[in-house]
């Protein structure tokens, strides 16, 4: 672990040290949930802000991997800057209105609360905009990437999370994330996801994990690219389809 740590802060510093502090965040937000009662719709407020520090981390240090292997170090660094600034921005609106005991996202109730929210939206575009910048520099000559089959699970990992995030505008445009009821109803343990209603966050965060679960793929299961490919187009169809069921407010979770 060591030596993927010492790697990894080699390929990236910069986000390398961010991550350290979004998984720092992350660890005070949990002993928040345990020490305050302030709620947001029904779970106490600091859950949330302690979900988005730990997926900051783990896309900061996702990307921090794939980066090194690019030779444009200059649009490496922009780039990481980029990501520091947006999602800094991101984690500070989504704590500060959790500490307040207000929802962040698609809160309008107020034109402040509005403001706040489209700064969100602008800073995620940005940032997923940016993340897809690189992944096109994988489709040229422009890193060192030897495996194929891992080669092409950077690519398509990059593209559907891209994708995925996107849909996250989908939640933006209708001011909620449940279908068939208000936000905020039985939920999965933790996740919170509807048990009862469909639910767009499940499409949202499998299709944006691809980041991750098809290069491990690529260099862990096969060295063929036709295989990765298959496979990264087959959890494409299934993670549409989780997004299908969730538009007609059906939920993916009943039985659980």
């Amino acid at each position: 672990m060591e030596t993927i740590l010492l790697t990894l802060r080699e390929r990236n510093a910069l986000l390398y040290w961010f991550g350290l502090i979004c998984l720092v965040g992350f660890i005070v937000c949990l002993v928040l949930t345990q020490t305050t009662h302030r709620q947001v719709l029904g779970i106490n407020a600091f859950v949330k802000p302690a979900k988005f520090f730990l997926s900051i981390w783990l896309f900061s240090w996702t990307m921090g991997w794939y980066s090194g292997y690019l030779t444009q170090k200059p649009q490496v660094v922009l780039y990481s800057w980029v990501v520091i600034i947006t999602m800094v921005i991101e984690l500070v609106i989504i704590t500060g209105q959790a500490a307040q005991g207000k929802l962040s996202h698609f809160n309008v109730s107020t034109p402040l609360d509005g403001i706040l929210f489209s700064t969100m939206g602008v800073a995620i575009t940005i940032s997923t905009l940016w993340t897809g910048y690189i992944g096109l520099l994988f489709f040229g000559q422009h890193h060192t990437v030897t495996d194929p089959a891992y080669l092409w699970g950077i690519r398509l990992g990059i593209l559907l999370f891209v994708i995925f995030a996107f849909q996250g505008g989908l939640m933006g445009a209708r001011l909620s994330h449940t279908v068939g009821a208000a936000d905020g109803g039985l939920g999965l343990p933790a996740l919170n996801w509807s048990r009862q209603n469909g639910d767009l966050r499940i499409a949202h965060f499998f299709g944006m994990h691809a980041l991750q679960i098809l290069p491990l793929l690529g260099y862990f299961l096969t060295h063929r690219p036709s295989v990765i490919i298959g496979l990264s187009i087959t959890y494409f169809l299934l993670t549409t389809l989780v997004l299908i069921q969730a538009l007609y407010g059906r939920s993916l979770l009943g039985n659980f």
